[in-house]
């Protein structure tokens, strides 16, 4: 019997795309709601032990109080730095904490940070964010319903699970990336895909002008998704099950690129790209890139590559293990794990 994690990003649903495009929001009560529902489908599926952390909102307190179920509820209490480093943190301490299986609430980028904390992570991450690429969209009742399979070992994490690409990054040379807290380090990882963008200013983080972006790999490039991994998959299609990824070279449209073709990049809102090639990489075969430019992750500017620096790129099978919520349940249902005994009948 092992524990269940819950992660949750406060802000995740809530960036600066929801003045400029007409992505929804995600508040808190919408968090606090979800949560109760994971918190009931976990243990009803039979899990004993659940794993939150404390957040500057009290989501989780909010989400844990005077639910009345068998189930013991850890709030984890760390340090808050306002970063991506949270979310990284909780996984870490989730991890140390003992739980089996861990559900994440938010996006790309929020799943990218967890995969920072703990790489093989056992998850089910689900959608709270806006530009989703990575997590899933399923009635939380049903995810923790999942999650409470697995913790409790009735259905089998390695049948029903499968390791996600990555795009994992080595930068080289004397100085490090100079854009956020967690670039002291000169590794680092994308989910989706990373893209060097000829921008001197980090602005808000969120990648909006077509006409700086230079180079993109993706891990996955699929024509139905919202952002970068949607329009690469109007160019060159690609699945999280392929053995490869894809890399675009970008080239403004008034510069007579190869191709131009529109894009979806964030909810209700387009734009004109242009591609002068595309092609598919193969696993864990490098892309070098060279400064200056800046490097953004799962959408979100990350690191800066100063003018002598390098990075290096290769897609790889070192992510999270991502569940398969409806494997799981099939599996569940499929062996009787729903069904009640003689006993706890007449209980």
């Amino acid at each position: 019997m092992s524990a269940v994690g819950i992660l949750v990003n406060p802000r995740s649903g809530s960036d600066v795309r929801r003045l400029l495009t007409s992505a929804g929001s995600s508040t808190i009560e919408d968090k606090v709601s979800i949560l109760r529902r994971l918190i009931h489908g976990a243990a009803e599926a039979g899990a004993e032990h659940l794993v939150l952390t404390r957040d500057p909102f009290s989501i989780t307190r909010r989400a844990a109080e005077n639910l009345q179920l068998p189930i013991k509820i850890e709030l984890l209490d760390l340090p808050l730095h306002h970063t991506e480093r949270d979310s990284a943190d909780a996984a870490q301490a989730m991890r140390d904490a003992g739980c089996g299986v861990l559900v994440s609430l938010g996006g790309d980028g929020t799943n990218r940070a967890l995969a920072l904390g703990w790489p093989d992570a056992p998850l089910i991450p689900l959608s709270t964010g806006t530009n989703n690429a990575f997590p899933i969209h399923v009635e939380p009742t049903v995810a923790g319903m999942a999650a409470g399979l697995i913790a409790t070992g009735a259905v089998a994490l390695g049948a029903h699970s499968a390791r996600s690409k990555v795009v994992a990054v080595a930068v080289g040379g004397d100085k490090p990336g100079d854009v956020g807290a967690e670039s002291e380090d000169n590794t680092d990882l994308a989910l989706i895909d990373a893209v060097a963008v000829n921008d001197p200013y980090v602005g808000s983080l969120e990648l909006f002008d077509p006409e700086t972006m230079m180079v993109g790999v993706f891990t996955r490039a699929d024509p139905s998704a919202i952002g970068f991994s949607g329009l690469a998959g109007t160019v060159l299609p690609c699945t999280s099950h392929e053995e490869r990824g894809v890399v675009l070279e970008f080239l403004p449209p008034s510069q007579d690129p190869a191709r131009v073709v529109r894009g979806a990049l964030a909810p209700g809102w387009f734009a004109s790209i242009g591609v002068a090639r595309s092609r598919y990489l193969e696993l864990d075969s490098p892309l070098e890139m060279a400064g200056p430019c800046l490097l953004a992750f799962d959408g979100e500017r990350s690191r800066r590559l100063h003018p002598g620096q390098t990075a290096s790129l290769r897609v790889v099978r070192h992510g999270p293990r991502v569940i398969d919520v409806g494997a799981v349940l099939l599996s569940g249902a499929r062996t009787g794990a729903f069904e009640l005994g003689v006993r706890d009948l007449e209980a």
